[in-house]
């Protein structure tokens, strides 16, 4: 075994990072990536697994796979695999991890979830890595290659920004992503009573040097990047140090002839700082993402957000926009405080802002937090298992002033209202009032620009009819028309979220439409005409929630028309409600396999509930169209197979 270890350092160990799948939600814009973007996978890439493979010892070989843009390999070359995650990625994580520990490779967990909940992963890894990794790693890489790993390697220290290293964006894809990103600082002041940043990070933040992130801008700069999110949980927690920063930034742009246009996250009393608000333009940031929460008073005290209290959150948003930066903004429904009621208030102040992307959630507990804490010794928690996503229609807390079932159906209804052609339209009215010198440019070059123009003009307007084109001419700020190209952008976003509740906000089929059986009957018989078995190759169940589940074997056929009619009827079925499809797909011949891609190509925009099982020969070669869909992962081997010891793979 030492041999083996020896030759195994000798080339370098080779490790495998892998982001697991997120679910969809609001927060991918999927239909505005997909429908205009046509070269873009995903919205952000994944940063944490960027700054691990810098982390690494040298003679390390790492390799990054992101499951939202790509295959994920269901037979890696690699001697250990380390799989990440925030809480909504942790059922996809723990498949992951399970799948390949099951194939004898040694698994590390690590992620945000994993520092919240370590012990959510005793059974399911190898070693789990609690906290910040800039110290963590490092120890972890050497245990690892004196094969002495830990089961669990917990922070205990406070990390020096400082000492953290440039990110290896060369190991990510970024031309597969809208924005790159990186982080300048963690931790936040403040104490809202639902949020884990302060559990994880602490309440006194913590920076990098300008200098650093000055060498992070020059790594993406020389692959070609021009937007960047800084993804700090509040860039502004320490406003004098963000001021230097800012400073940092504006110089930094004016020598590199304004490459980058910034977004971050901040607190709302951004907006009563002048000299912030001055230095954010200065140094082009064009859009701010704000947890606004509310705009009644009593539930921003209840969840101690007592930052959003010291002035009229609508005249702070309405002087961030008047400094020419968008504001982006998170709103929860679901606080003690809430009634019904609340749905129109929250609908109230979203349109008269003008805020377009306004990400609203039901309140949701996050293990750790004091909200958690509190419900918990009030009895007042459900069982919820999407932890951490906040924008389905679903919730781990029990309301207060409401009933579940009308937290649930006012959340349905208020998305419902913000996302008609007339509520978009009305809101970029009513935000290009406000919006004043707003930065220029969309990030694109001229050419990508037109191609995104003539696209939106297709699947966006010509395709809704005359009633959308005639609501979005009269939404247009025709006389500035530098706002023109951010009025188009709020358009996408209002569409890319609209396409999302159509998806996923539709009431649950405990009825089913009136021509469902019609079509399931049409849909059998067809495979049951075409199947090489000569029998039905569809069943069919309805989930916990009254949903159908459908389960269709797919067997060899040697026509593209099969092909292209099984993927129209199944496109019919999975747009006239929100039900979910297993495919099992069986032998394919080599002639066959364009017909195959073809047919999953159409029903990639359904790729979020269509999940796909293949054998693994079946998923290479057809892996650039099944990473779209979520991949059932093959059986581990039965419990009788031996498990190799975690470290003889190393050789």
């Amino acid at each position: 075994m030492r041999a083996a270890h020896s030759r195994a350092y000798s080339r370098g160990m080779r490790l495998l990072l892998i982001n697991p799948r997120s679910p969809e939600s609001f927060w991918n814009f999927r239909w505005g990536i997909e429908r205009l973007q046509t070269h873009k996978s995903a919205i952000n890439p994944p940063l944490g697994l960027a700054t691990l493979a810098a982390l690494c010892p040298p003679h390390w070989q790492v390799t990054i796979v992101d499951e939202n843009i790509e295959p994920i390999p269901l037979t890696p070359d690699a001697d250990l695999i380390g799989i990440a995650g925030m809480g909504a990625q942790f059922p996809r994580q723990s498949e992951l991890l399970r799948y390949y520990r099951g194939r004898g490779h040694f698994v590390v967990a690590g992620g945000s979830f994993a520092s919240l909940c370590p012990e959510r992963y005793s059974d399911i890894a190898d070693s789990v890595i609690c906290g910040e990794a800039e110290y963590l790693w490092p120890i972890f890489c050497r245990d690892f290659e004196a094969c002495q790993p830990r089961t669990l390697y917990r922070e205990t220290q406070t990390v020096n920004l400082a000492e953290s290293p440039v990110p290896r964006f060369d190991l990510l894809k970024l031309s597969r992503y809208s924005t790159a990103t990186l982080q300048f600082s963690r931790g936040c002041p403040y104490r809202c009573e639902f949020c884990d940043i302060i559990v994880m990070f602490g309440r006194r933040p913590r920076q990098k040097t300008p200098e650093q992130i000055g060498r992070e801008l020059d790594a993406l700069r020389a692959l070609g990047v021009r937007n960047v999110f800084f993804v700090d949980d509040n860039l502004i927690g320490e406003p004098k140090v963000a001021k230097e920063l800012l400073r940092f930034l504006a110089d930094y742009q004016a020598r590199n002839r304004y490459r980058f246009r910034f977004g971050t996250e901040a607190s709302l009393n951004l907006a009563r700082d002048s000299q912030l608000l001055a230095l954010f333009r200065e140094a082009n940031f064009q859009w701010v993402f704000i947890g606004i929460e509310s705009p009644d008073p009593k539930s921003l005290r209840e969840t101690r957000k007592l930052q959003n209290v010291r002035e009229d959150p609508l005249s702070a948003v309405r002087r961030i926009h008047a400094n020419g930066i968008e504001v982006l903004a998170g709103f929860i429904v679901g606080f003690d405080n809430d009634t019904i009621d609340t749905f129109e208030l929250q609908y109230d102040f979203i349109m008269r802002s003008g805020i377009q992307a306004a990400m609203v959630g039901m309140l949701n507990a996050l293990p750790r937090t004091p909200l958690h804490e509190r419900l918990h010794l009030a009895g007042r928690l459900r069982e919820h298992d999407v932890e951490g996503d906040n924008t389905k229609l679903a919730t781990n807390v029990v309301p207060l002033n409401m009933s579940y079932t009308d937290l649930v159906d006012g959340y349905r209804r208020l998305y419902a209202r913000l996302l008609t052609d007339e509520a978009i339209a009305q809101r970029i009215v009513n935000k290009q009032r406000d919006l004043l010198n707003p930065g220029g440019g969309s990030g694109f070059g001229p050419l990508e620009a037109a191609r995104i123009l003539l696209r939106f003009t297709r699947h966006g307007l010509i395709a809704a009819g005359p009633r959308r084109i005639r609501l979005f001419l009269r939404s247009l700020p025709w006389r500035s028309p530098g706002k023109i190209p951010g009025a188009i952008g709020d358009w996408i976003v209002g569409l890319s979220m609209r396409d999302y509740v159509e998806r996923h906000f539709g009431a649950p089929l405990r009825t089913p439409p009136r021509d469902w059986s019609a079509r399931v009957s049409g849909l059998s018989a067809f495979l049951s005409r075409h199947s090489v078995l000569g029998q039905s190759a569809l069943s069919e169940r309805l989930d916990s929630g009254g949903i159908p589940e459908l389960t269709i074997c797919l067997q060899a056929w040697r026509s593209r028309r099969l092909f292209a009619r099984a993927a129209q009827l199944l496109r019919a079925l999975l747009g006239s409600s929100p039900s979910r499809l297993r495919l099992r797909i069986g032998a394919v011949r080599e002639g066959d396999l364009p017909h195959l891609r073809g047919f999953l190509r159409r029903l990639a925009r359904f790729g979020d509930r269509v999940s796909l099982e293949i054998g693994e020969t079946l998923h290479e070669l057809i892996a650039s169209e099944a990473w779209r869909f979520e991949l059932v992962l093959p059986l581990a081997p039965p419990p009788g197979a031996v498990r190799p010891d975690a470290h003889t793979e190393l050789a």
